[in-house]
């Protein structure tokens, strides 16, 4: 056949028809692929493993479930190199503002992202789709930690740590609010048993990129100058963040109950009364906390007799909490989708244990224990990633619809209280005796245990 004579294999035509390729055939190749991945990834088999979401919001579950690790990727990155507990204070003092300052950072950070929940979460209430103010948490984010940056150069001393604590409020508020909507849409669009493995990535993912800043850490590359760039990184990513975030297929929820903020808040706080699996559960986070509140004082131990410049030792301390992430993440994710219970309950047990050992090191410091203190550290960190992918999971199945905003803004405003007042207490007995801190947080550790053996499988 003469090809060159026939109007089909003309070069007009050929172009032609490769600018009227169908977009839709495109994403369908993309969303094709995405499934696959998903499948392999998952070893997705059970047909009636969306049971618990509808069938619309079932048939986006491949692609919303990408987005979300993709989401949190990006804002566990921007987490790191913007973290209240490295690189703010390194800012702070390499600006010559008070030690105070930096002792406000990650109560501030922490408690301020969880004592508002319960008027936030009945204001959410009142929409169907609720991924918007996750990705208005993002911007707030991003924006805040880009006037950090802006304030660390234009001043210092207490001006500069006033305008960053200042802005490092408005930030946690935000983060409050990306707490309750995330949560919401996961359950929206993600199926039970896939929840805990998809937590389990994105915590993966963060792991390796908390390694990463570590490495910066101990290079020794502590100028001013690379910490402006780390938070202009920082509030980029919260944007891109925010982007993906946007993309998520959500169908409108439930909006019953939504109304004034205030009254809604008083409300919900009857779920102490009338619900008594919630009540549980959150007198087990509450015993919980030690887990997150001891590992500063391991790093508290090892800096008083180390040999070790203060950089080297945060950054040595950064990287192995980011090699726990890493190993451990993905493994107690898989464990969660199985039983959220019996996580909580065996990372209690470890944090415990660990707990215990720590109270005995610091009977005997030397600058010869370091190691082993770096050891319990890293366990520790492990057994925390446990307590927090265990309790997420957990949350987040226990309730449908509407119920679970209500969960969440009712046990993250009352642990933010609760923070509060345990942080005050464990200063002061470890300003009186480290051995006496740990042994608290061992007991408390072991109660948890003790009420998560109560509570039902979710």
């Amino acid at each position: 056949m003469n090809t060159v004579s026939n109007p089909e294999y003309t070069s007009e035509a050929v172009c032609k028809r490769r600018s009227e390729v169908d977009p839709t055939e495109v994403f369908r190749i993309i969303k094709n692929l995405t499934t696959n991945v998903y499948d392999y990834l998952l070893n997705e088999e059970d047909a009636r493993v969306c049971k618990d979401i509808s069938e619309d919001a079932c048939e986006e579950v491949p692609g919303n479930f990408f987005l979300i690790i993709f989401a949190q990727f990006f804002t566990k990155l921007g987490d790191a190199l913007a973290s209240s507990k490295v690189i703010l204070p390194s800012l702070l003092v390499s600006l010559g503002a008070p030690t105070f300052w930096g002792g406000l950072l990650v109560p501030i950070r922490e408690s301020g992202s969880l004592l508002p929940q319960l008027l936030i979460g009945g204001y959410v209430r009142q929409f169907g789709l609720r991924k918007w103010f996750f990705v208005l948490g993002c911007i707030v984010q991003g924006c805040c930690v880009a006037l950090m940056a802006w304030v660390a150069w234009a001043f210092s001393g207490n001006p500069a740590a006033i305008g960053i604590v200042v802005l490092l409020i408005i930030f946690s508020l935000a983060r409050g609010l990306c707490s309750v909507a995330s949560k919401d849409v996961l359950g929206k669009t993600v199926p039970k048993t896939r929840r805990g493995r998809l937590n389990g990535l994105s915590g993966t993912g963060a792991g390796f990129i908390t390694i990463i800043v570590a490495c910066l850490l101990l290079l020794n590359i502590n100028s001013t100058l690379t910490l402006y760039h780390l938070l202009g990184i920082a509030a980029i990513v919260w944007l891109i963040g925010a982007c993906i975030f946007a993309r998520i297929v959500e169908f409108p929820g439930a909006t019953t109950g939504g109304g004034n903020a205030l009254a809604t808040a008083f409300e919900n706080l009857s779920l102490l009364v009338d619900d008594t699996v919630f009540r549980k559960f959150v007198l087990a986070r509450a015993l919980m906390i030690g887990s997150g509140l001891s590992a500063p004082l391991l790093v508290v131990l090892v800096q008083t007799h180390s040999e070790l410049i203060l950089w080297q030792s945060l950054g040595g301390f950064l990287f192995i909490s980011g090699l726990s992430s890493l190993s451990s993440a993905w493994v107690w994710g898989l464990m969660s989708d199985i039983s959220s219970r019996r996580v909580m309950m065996i990372a209690s047990v470890v944090c415990a244990i660990l707990c215990f050992l720590a109270s005995m090191l610091a009977l005997k410091t030397s600058p010869d224990t370091d190691w082993l203190a770096m050891i319990v550290f890293f366990f520790l960190s492990v057994a925390h990633q446990g307590v927090r992918l265990g309790r997420k999971t957990y949350l987040v199945d226990i309730a449908q619809g509407n119920r679970r905003t209500d969960y969440v803004a009712v046990s993250n405003t009352l642990i933010g209280i609760i923070l509060i007042l345990i942080g005050f207490l464990g200063a002061i007995v470890a300003q009186l005796s480290l051995v006496l801190a740990f042994a608290l947080f061992a007991t408390m550790s072991m109660l948890a245990f003790r009420v998560a053996l109560y509570l039902p499988e979710a």
